[in-house]
């Protein structure tokens, strides 16, 4: 049997916390969500003036990143050069530019999304997040 590292809710904690403070310090509102590897929600902050509509497409990159082992992005450039038929995979609802994999290891262990700015901005906070881990 294969063991592998998991998030655990203080790793949850840090990557919030730094990609809050390099969202606040772009004074940039928006909402941060962080997934374990199967997609499932392990902690989401919404800053003071995101939109109420990233509340629902932050956890949606996220899962995205998380279930795909890539970041959402991928999707969303494959359907731009008209692989459209990604639109109907299943559980991918958040093929937006934003959701970026957690990696340790070599495992992806879990993923964070970010809606609110510019896409390739949302992008920058996730990972501002995930550096915050150390990996």
């Amino acid at each position: 049997m294969k063991s592998k590292p998991v998030l655990t809710a203080e790793d949850v904690k840090k990557i919030l916390a730094a990609a809050e403070a390099h969202a606040v310090k772009n004074s940039w509102a928006v909402t941060i969500a962080v997934v374990d590897d199967g997609g499932h929600a392990l902690g989401m902050l919404r800053l003071d003036g995101a939109p109420p509509v990233s509340s629902h497409i932050a956890p949606a990159k996220a899962k995205t990143a998380a279930l795909g082992r890539r970041e959402s992005s991928t999707y969303e450039e494959l359907i731009n050069k008209g692989r459209v038929a990604f639109l109907s995979a299943p559980l991918l609802e958040g093929m937006l530019e934003g959701g970026v994999p957690v990696v340790a290891e070599g495992e992806v262990v879990g993923a964070v999304g970010v809606s609110g700015v510019k896409s390739n901005e949302d992008v920058e906070i996730a990972r501002a997040g995930i550096a915050a881990l150390g990996l």
